[in-house]
């Protein structure tokens, strides 16, 4: 299945790059953290844009980390926190570099099942046990490529990988509301 867009940023042109670049889509899942959905996925977008090149995992990995952050600094700033996951942004091309080749999507199409492809993705800077799970569902449901058992391993409650059309994310934010009410005791 060939997608064209992942209508999460509101914007055309960023939604396309997401379905267009595993590793647009890849840096939007690992900034997706203490910001909207929408600015987290559509910071690769911006980053490619202040580069001046399509993203490349192995030419960022080749780039000076500092001046590579000094782009996630830049006003507006690419996250909340723009030192620190400029940095891991930057340690996830290193790794996908070394590991796959620069190329983030051998993650999933070399991965020999499910169990596999989600402990790949564990095993890369910034993606803990939620975003890994959010990932495989991501790849399975909205790319509709995740390898044989995927979605034993896809996360099993509400996330980004639900989202197929902008309006959505807003019943995702308030389903993660309402998780997180029901996971906090009343004081």
């Amino acid at each position: 299945m060939t997608i064209k867009s992942l209508p999460w940023t509101g914007d055309d042109a960023a939604d396309r790059l997401l379905a267009e670049s595993p590793l647009a889509l890849m840096l939007g899942m690992l900034l997706d953290q203490q910001v909207k959905m929408e600015w987290a996925f559509r910071a690769p977008y911006l980053l490619q844009e202040r580069l001046g090149t399509e993203l490349d995992a192995p030419s960022i990995a080749a780039m000076d980390p500092e001046e590579f952050v000094g782009h996630f600094v830049e006003k507006p700033a690419l996250h909340r926190f723009p030192g620190s996951m400029g940095k891991r942004a930057f340690a996830l091309c290193e790794a996908i570099t070394e590991d796959y080749d620069g190329r983030p999507e051998k993650i999933w199409q070399e991965a020999a099942d499910g169990a596999d492809f989600y402990k790949r993705l564990k095993a890369l800077p910034g993606f803990g046990e939620a975003k890994a799970r959010i990932f495989v569902a991501i790849v399975g449901r909205r790319l509709g490529e995740g390898p044989d058992g995927w979605e034993e391993q896809a996360a099993d409650w509400a996330s980004i990988a639900d989202v197929d059309t902008h309006e959505k994310i807003e019943d995702i934010r308030e389903a993660k509301r309402l998780a997180k009410e029901k996971a906090t005791p009343p004081a």
